[in-house]
């Protein structure tokens, strides 16, 4: 389940008591890392490309010619450091020209056509000078047949790979991951037609937050004449954390003074920043244009982070997760017949929970407790062990026999695993909130919205048992601030030690 009507009420209910806004620099966004894979990417596509076409050409298998290659008898009179200088050189004028015609941007700032002629551009670029080095090489033992080959495959290979990584990413924008919310700075025409815009074009990925109100001169309507403005020039980055705003647009005319106040402020808060070019003469000079759709923004900041590691943290997830489900599928199956031999009632229970940026999703456990345990909790708030929005019973009496067993080594939680390979969560992350929680959260319990729910955490290996809730989200923003992929590793490791302990509850 996407962002829904449902988050958007509950936002309504949080608290602005606390206004702590500021980001660490690890949670602002850069596409640096996505570069650096593109790259790798089209790289190895030259390199399968170059491996097929000398294959099909000399008729020779996969292991001979390696071994040929390797001896420098594939190509009579020519090493292997040749070799492999010609095909390094074809990829890096490749990867250069793809550069230098932007095709390493984000997807959403071209479409599929212009992406696509692009790729033949760059294949076909980098074919001129390959061949051009070639005869200044002198090079007339290399079959001409398989310089020709390998680029058209060359230009296949890239066109397929980023017509598929596309069809992925507008499967999850319609699934509500990996878009982008903005807020728009003006209540004019500009506004509106750019709101209408990103509404109806999906494939960019971005999502609507609300208008901010400059001035009454603006040209728009004011801030009681329409529900969709969300507040004024001065409150932006409060609402920026209350909607989980990656970008803000600015389409209301402005002296430069103010937009470089709200610059320097997207820097601290980690907010990405974008200007209709015509509207500020000189303010963003040297800076590029960039079309959203087919409207031209100038990018005044782009936050960075370890984009690659995100990355990898999504592929260690997978294979974790994946490995984890076989590994244990026979042990699941006893503990599922142990359940349903113990009390009436599902196996599985599956709950609402709040995930990244306010999604709704619902979270898999074991059912532990008796089936009508929601409808008893009220009664039992007295018994309550925590403090803040937490709630924890040790000696739970809506537990089941079997349940307490579970609870005491974790093991209801091994079906949130399906969650991680839905994209839901992570091994590693701030556990998910209900909503009831949630509605209690100010703006500064937010922060633990701003990544994926994990889980298993800081908390569950640092401060399990200890009732305070401000511990709670204190451990949970250290690891948001100071996450790397050797900092999963470890939290996975001592995970390990605190279920085999049976400290649960």
């Amino acid at each position: 389940m996407a962002t829904s009507d449902f988050w958007q009420r509950l936002s309504g209910t949080i608290s602005p008591a606390d206004q702590g806004l500021g980001l660490a620099a690890g949670e602002v966004r850069s596409e640096l890392g996505t570069v650096a894979l593109s790259m790798i990417a089209d790289a190895l596509t030259v390199l399968i490309a170059v491996t097929v076409a000398t294959q099909y050409r000399l008729h020779v298998g996969l292991q001979n010619g390696a071994g040929a290659f390797v001896h420098g008898t594939l190509i009579h009179g020519r090493s292997m450091n040749v070799l492999l200088s010609i095909v390094g050189g074809y990829a890096i004028a490749l990867v250069y020209t793809s550069r230098r015609l932007n095709l390493y941007s984000h997807l959403r700032y071209r479409g599929i056509l212009n992406e696509q002629r692009l790729s033949m551009q760059a294949s076909f670029t980098a074919g001129l000078l390959l061949t051009g080095f070639l005869y200044l090489l002198h090079a007339n033992d290399i079959p001409r047949s398989i310089v020709m080959l390998t680029i058209v495959l060359v230009t296949v290979g890239l066109g397929a790979r980023r017509l598929v990584r596309r069809t992925l990413a507008y499967r999850r924008f319609d699934r509500g991951m990996d878009t982008r919310d903005v807020l728009i700075v003006g209540t004019g025409p500009e506004a509106h037609a750019l709101r209408h815009h990103i509404e109806s074009v999906r494939r960019l990925g971005y999502k609507f937050k609300g208008f901010v109100q400059f001035s009454r001169e603006d040209g728009g309507v004011s801030a009681t004449e329409s529900e969709d403005v969300v507040g004024t020039i001065e409150t932006v980055f409060q609402h920026a954390r209350k909607h989980f705003v990656d970008e803000i647009f600015f389409t209301a005319p402005a002296d430069r003074t103010v937009v470089r106040d709200v610059l320097q402020k997207a820097r601290i808060y980690g907010v990405d920043l974008r200007v209709v070019p015509e509207l500020y003469d000189g303010a963003a000079w040297n800076s590029p244009i960039e079309y959203v759709g087919h409207f031209p923004t100038i990018p005044l900041y782009r936050g960075r982070v370890k984009e690659a590691s995100f990355v990898l943290k999504r592929v260690i997830d997978i294979l974790f997760a994946g490995a984890v489900l076989i590994a244990l599928l026979p042990f699941l199956l006893v503990i599922a017949l142990a359940i349903r031999l113990d009390t009436h009632g599902p196996v599985f229970y599956a709950s609402e929970r709040i995930g990244k940026k306010g999604r709704v999703f619902r979270c898999f456990k074991f059912r532990t407790m008796v089936p009508d345990a929601e409808c008893l909790r009220a009664e039992l708030e007295s018994l309550n062990e925590r403090d803040g929005v937490l709630f924890k019973i040790r000696h739970d009496p809506r537990v089941t026999a079997v349940g307490r067993l579970l609870r005491k080594f974790s093991l209801d939680e091994l079906p949130q695993f399906i969650n991680v390979l839905r994209g839901e969560m992570s091994v590693v992350g701030p556990r998910p909130p209900i909503a009831s929680e949630v509605r209690e959260y100010n703006l500064s319990h937010l922060r633990r919205l701003s990544v994926m729910p994990g889980i298993t955490g800081l908390w569950q290996v640092q401060g399990r048992q200890d009732p305070s809730f401000d511990s709670y989200v204190s451990l949970d923003v250290t690891y948001i601030e100071n996450w790397s992929i050797w900092m999963d590793v470890k939290i996975i490791v001592r995970t390990i030690g605190v279920v085999l302990s049976g400290t649960g509850t």
